[in-house]
């Protein structure tokens, strides 16, 4: 592929220099406002006016406009566990995660290379099931707990988001595009079902399963509503985004604890995005080139 020209490149960053800014503008802004001292979370101003200053004075003769005090409040206050919050937002995302990636890959694995009656009417089916907004099963779902006692507990916050249709579909297109001679070699080797899966399917299909991965646990780590209704107030498992919803009260917001407390949310999915980057892309892309 040919280089761009310099003209080319200058007009082609010209255009997204603007796009990139309208892209951070809300994280800069979350940023921003975790910054600023309590009651100038919502002032549209940047710079200290007069009788301000930018950060604490020592001397107290002027008012500070910003503050690291948010993120101390958030991290340390005791009426506010965040710690507490941010490990059950890991351990349902990472538990959900990694039993939909567990289910998908299974599932995937008969629906590409298995025959069996109705195998191509059952999965248009499943896929069918796609079109159908995620709030209209969050009433039979919820009830369905209730039904199982399974109000303020592990279960209730895991185990109804484990069944992920575009998984399933995920993992059956590329288990599909894997060549049939592989399995007939395994087996011509002496190798039973769970080895073939295991030895054969499973390392070729990681990509795709760290991408699944990824994409579930960003999904179930920023999961307000469900965590909200199958949690009450004094339960011990009320996952983070749950938690910050507390600095919005009757009559007022805490938006400078907020968004340092939504600050802090954005730190284990900005991490597992750059450790895992290479897989991700390698996911996303698997299959898109044919030979």
């Amino acid at each position: 592929m040919r280089p761009l020209p310099p003209k080319a490149m200058l007009a082609r960053y010209a255009v997204l220099l603007p796009v990139l800014v309208l892209v951070q503008l809300p994280l800069v802004w979350m940023i921003v406002t975790a910054l600023k001292a309590p009651g100038y979370g919502l002032v549209l101003r940047f710079i200290p006016g007069p009788g301000e200053t930018w950060f604490e004075d020592a001397t107290g003769a002027a008012k500070n406009m910003y503050t690291l005090g948010n993120f101390r409040n958030v991290l340390f206050d005791a009426d506010f566990p965040f710690w507490r919050f941010a490990t059950n937002s890991a351990l349902v995302a990472g538990g959900c995660a990694l039993m939909t990636v567990a289910l998908c890959a299974t599932a995937g694995y008969g629906f590409a290379k298995k025959q069996f009656p109705g195998r191509d009417r059952l999965f248009a089916l499943l896929i069918a099931a796609m079109l159908v907004p995620g709030l209209i099963y969050m009433v039979p779902q919820y009830a369905i707990v209730l039904k199982f006692g399974w109000i303020n507990t592990w279960a209730a916050m895991i185990v109804p988001h484990t069944a992920n249709i575009f998984g399933l579909f995920l993992l059956r297109q590329h288990i599909r595009s894997l060549p049939d001679s592989l399995i007939e070699a395994a087996k011509v080797d002496g190798a039973h079902e769970i080895s073939i899966f295991g030895r054969v399917i499973l390392p070729l299909s990681v990509p795709v399963m760290v991408t699944l991965f990824l994409l579930t646990f960003v999904g179930q780590w920023s999961n307000f509503l469900w965590q909200l209704i199958v949690n009450t107030p004094d339960s011990k498992l009320i996952t983070l985004p749950v938690g910050l919803s507390y600095f919005q009260g009757q009559y007022s917001v805490q938006w400078e604890r907020m968004m340092a407390g939504a600050c802090f949310s954005i730190i284990p999915v900005a991490v597992l995005f750059l450790v895992a980057q290479r897989f991700f892309i390698a996911g996303l892309t698997a299959g898109s080139v044919k030979e």
